[in-house]
């Protein structure tokens, strides 16, 4: 197997099982939402990205049944052109991947979540009760946020985010890229920037800090 037949077959098998898991809970869930709802998921305004995508694959990996220096020429064009449009939509592709293994996937519930509307990039929902918490988890989220002891910026990989909808408060847990510790705080997204705040309940701490746990053990 060449180069070329070896990674259109990766890239089939991988982006294939992701489309049917995606279309297969779009058919399921549609009868039980409205329109507008649909439409709000992600998955479902990005699924043409990857339908497209595999289309140009199947396209490729039938060149490759042409025998000759012709059929050759025309295999590596193809696999040229198809590895430009996935590293053209590959912010799209990435989500779609998070999005098939994301809790809202097959939801229905009436949901009083940000959901969909509030996701970052890379990013997909771990844990839901669909009443009052859900988890989300990130990739590549980090922040630089300033020391207060030393005065300086410190760098942190964001390890969650959280929504609390029946307080509608949001949190986030950070952890210091260097020192490795951890932080629980008010989260606050704006639209220019993001802004944090301490978290002065203790009975409100303690919850988010098991809600995460339970996640981080299960």
């Amino acid at each position: 197997m060449s180069k070329n037949e070896e990674f259109l077959k990766v890239e089939k098998d991988k982006y294939s099982k992701i489309y049917v898991d995606i279309t297969y809970a779009i058919d399921n869930i549609s009868p039980f939402l409205d329109q507008s709802a649909l439409k709000n998921r992600k998955y479902v305004s990005k699924i043409h990205v990857l339908k497209k995508y595999i289309e140009f694959i199947d396209a490729a990996m039938l060149e490759t049944n042409k025998s000759g220096f012709l059929g050759m020429f025309k295999n590596d064009k193809s696999v040229d052109l198809i590895k430009d449009y996935r590293d053209d939509n590959l912010d799209s592709l990435n989500q779609l991947e998070k999005c098939s293994k994301c809790q809202c996937l097959n939801c229905t519930a009436n949901c009083e979540f940000d959901s969909c509307l509030g996701c970052k990039d890379n990013s997909k929902i771990v844990s839901c009760d669909h009443k009052k918490i859900n988890v989300t988890k990130h990739d590549n989220f980090t922040l630089n946020l300033n020391n207060n002891r030393t005065g300086d910026d410190d760098r942190y990989i964001v390890l969650s985010t959280l929504q609390n909808v029946e307080v509608d408060n949001k949190y986030i847990i950070i952890q210091n890229v260097i020192t490795k510790e951890k932080f629980i705080l008010h989260y606050y997204p704006g639209i220019s920037e993001d802004t944090y705040g301490e978290i002065t309940d203790p009975e409100e701490f303690d919850f988010i800090v098991s809600t995460f746990q339970s996640i981080e053990e299960s």
